[in-house]
């Protein structure tokens, strides 16, 4: 499997993949952050924390993340690879997970430079390091099960075809509706709101950014992201046979 992640690493680094989503994903961040007028402004926001960027932040990788992901199978079938790539010895499971566990290496390491927001809003406020750090740590942590389940989602639908724009197209569609389409749906259903929303990443996300690792929402992360890759190794166990 280790020959995988790394055979993906090199991939994203050794094109311009690797550093265009890093920069996109800073880029973005930094505008509506730092420089264009609006709700997500740190400096008009009048408060010294991280809930611009953690709320900015899954939907721009709700695009960002398909974008990677997209090309992990489909890229291999289009190129006539995959049969190749299946023989090796190396089980369906490993295969899935190391190019998996590659698209995630590469968005975390995307994350890494916004650890400089939290330093800058520190000295920012008033006083001094008014920052609520168990909240933005939280955060962090739901930010790295959100890209989690995004990453896993992304890997099964570049199962579905050889054309990278409908494995794209289709893990939009599957990001949105996990991550917001509940919520959505619960608002058409106010009875049932709650049961509704508890399927949704948004709500566990939220619930995690509030700074306390609750058990519930870590395992929702973990089966979320254990169920695609599930799809994904049937997907590609059906291919195989």
């Amino acid at each position: 499997m280790k020959s995988i992640v790394l055979r993906e690493i090199k991939s994203f680094f050794g094109s311009p993949v690797g550093y265009l989503v890093i920069a996109l994903f800073l880029l973005i961040n930094g505008l509506f952050l730092w420089l264009f007028e609006g709700d997500y402004n740190i400096l008009n926001s009048g408060f010294a924390d991280m809930t611009p960027f953690f709320t900015l932040s899954p939907w721009i990788l709700l695009f960002l993340i398909p974008a990677v992901t997209m090309r992990s199978f489909s890229d291999e079938k289009r190129q006539g690879t995959l049969e190749l790539l299946l023989t090796k010895p190396l089980s369906i499971w490993e295969i899935a997970t190391g190019k998996f566990l590659g698209a995630l290496f590469l968005i975390v390491i995307a994350i890494v430079p916004t650890f400089l927001y939290v330093y800058v809003i520190s000295s920012l406020g008033f006083p001094e390091g008014n920052i609520d750090m168990g909240s933005t740590i939280g955060s962090y942590f739901g930010l790295l099960f959100l890209i989690s389940g995004y990453t896993a989602i992304g890997i099964f639908t570049s199962t579905l075809s050889e054309n990278q724009i409908v494995a794209f197209i289709i893990a939009v569609f599957l990001c949105f509706v996990f991550y917001f389409g509940f919520d959505g749906l619960a608002t058409l259903f106010n009875e049932w709101s709650t049961s509704i929303t508890v399927f949704g990443m948004q709500d566990h996300f939220k619930s995690m950014s509030r700074g306390v690792l609750d058990t519930r929402d870590i395992l929702y992360f973990v089966s979320l992201t254990l169920l695609f890759l599930s799809f994904t190794v049937y997907n590609l166990t059906s291919f195989k046979a």
